[in-house]
């Protein structure tokens, strides 16, 4: 006799979890206090005057980030350090992510590499890549004879 089970889709998430859970402790192999690092957060929009990319960078200090753009690549390098240099031992929950992160953007022909900038503000790093003048939108007028 075949005996019917209900399928659980949480039961089977959790399964794929604990596997991918597994997988990577086979893989990597930490030791107290290691980071492998971590990715921050990013917002990218485009409007008529440029690219604007938006990094959560909170309890990162401005002077512990490198903003480089070369040959059409935008690469953002940095370091959020742990506060207190101990061994976690008092600790009853570590959730934010310490260490080094890099990120890498293609970015397009368009952009005016001299007039990039970049500003901090309330732990939001903005890095502003206005287009050149000749990729600006350009409004034509109709003539009417």
């Amino acid at each position: 006799m075949t005996m019917l089970t209900r399928w659980d889709p949480w039961r089977e998430m959790n399964r794929a979890q604990e596997e991918m859970g597994r997988l990577l402790e086979d893989r990597f192999v930490f030791r107290a206090g290691e980071s492998l690092g971590w990715t921050p957060a990013t917002d990218i929009y485009e409007d008529e005057e440029g690219l604007t990319l938006k990094f959560e960078l909170a309890g990162v200090e401005p002077k512990d980030v490198d903003i480089r753009f070369e040959n059409g690549v935008l690469t953002i390098k940095g370091e959020r350090k742990l506060e207190k240099e101990d061994t976690k031992e008092n600790y009853h929950r570590v959730e934010l992510s310490y260490g080094a992160f890099n990120r890498s953007f293609s970015l397009p022909p368009t952009v005016d590499a001299d007039k990039i900038a970049a500003e901090s503000k309330s732990g939001v790093l903005v890095v502003h890549l206005p287009k050149k003048a000749e990729a600006k939108p350009k409004s034509i007028q109709v003539k009417v004879n």
